[in-house]
């Protein structure tokens, strides 16, 4: 993943929740992405706190390993895309249909992650 690439996603994230106000926490590891230039001034300027995980321990953010994990196995590896547009596309149905609103987790309780955010 390229930094233009991660500003480009946590971009799309800030605008699908326009009821988010105030600071937002973003964790996540200490990838080059994360901690380029670009990315930490984009964050600056759109008042998104970075917290990262030790380098080498991936517990602090378990639930996003997993979702990764999960991810990769399902969708990515399952699947060939020939274009960027195509595997954004791919990874966003699986994310906001399949993901959070098919397969529900024990961490939430066994409830899907939009059960879990939005009927609690």
């Amino acid at each position: 993943m390229t930094a233009d690439l991660a500003v480009r996603t946590i971009h799309k994230a800030i605008e699908s929740q326009p009821e988010i106000k105030g600071v937002l926490i973003l964790h996540g590891d200490q990838g080059s992405q994360y901690t380029s230039n670009e990315f930490v001034e984009y964050c600056e300027r759109m008042r998104v706190t970075q917290s990262m995980s030790k380098a080498g321990y991936p517990y602090d953010n378990a639930p996003m390993e997993r979702y990764f994990n999960t991810l990769k196995n399902d969708l990515i590896h399952e699947h060939s895309c020939k274009t960027e547009d195509e595997l954004y596309r791919s990874i966003e149905e699986y994310a906001y249909v399949t993901y959070n609103h098919a397969r529900p987790h024990s961490y939430n309780g066994y409830k899907t992650p939009f059960e879990a955010r939005y009927i609690a």
